[in-house]
């Protein structure tokens, strides 16, 4: 087995729990508060699926050599900070309608997969 191949596996099964923890949420938004509250919950859980795929696909390579290995980890963390204020400024710019709290709420909610994914360790 490849370093990448058991690298891999788990950071995008993070990912797909990220996607179905902030689907889930957005469901909940819309029972609770209507669509825009839904909208909103969707994009802050998308601001932190698409910045944890991008991290995931830049780490998946993976690698024996311990050096190329944090740097590829250093380029992914700032890789996924970056695509994150970007979209958080896109929001801004473009979804000026958004429930700010929902979006919000709906990015810490999808961030906590990192938590939950602890648990299965």
């Amino acid at each position: 087995m490849s370093n990448s191949t058991s690298i891999s596996k788990p950071v995008f099964r993070i990912v797909a729990l990220q996607f179905v923890i902030a689907t889930g949420f957005a469901l909940l938004a819309w029972n609770l508060g209507g669509v825009n509250k839904a909208w909103s919950a969707a994009y802050g859980g998308a601001i932190a699926v698409i910045g944890s795929l991008m991290y995931a696909m830049i780490v998946a390579r993976g690698s024996n050599d311990a050096k190329i290995a944090l740097r590829a980890h250093v380029r992914a963390e700032v890789t996924k900070i970056f695509i994150t204020v970007v979209l958080f400024i896109v929001a801004l710019v473009v979804f000026q309608s958004a429930s700010w709290l929902w979006l919000i709420l709906g990015f810490a909610v999808a961030t906590m997969a990192y938590w939950f994914s602890l648990l299965a360790i």
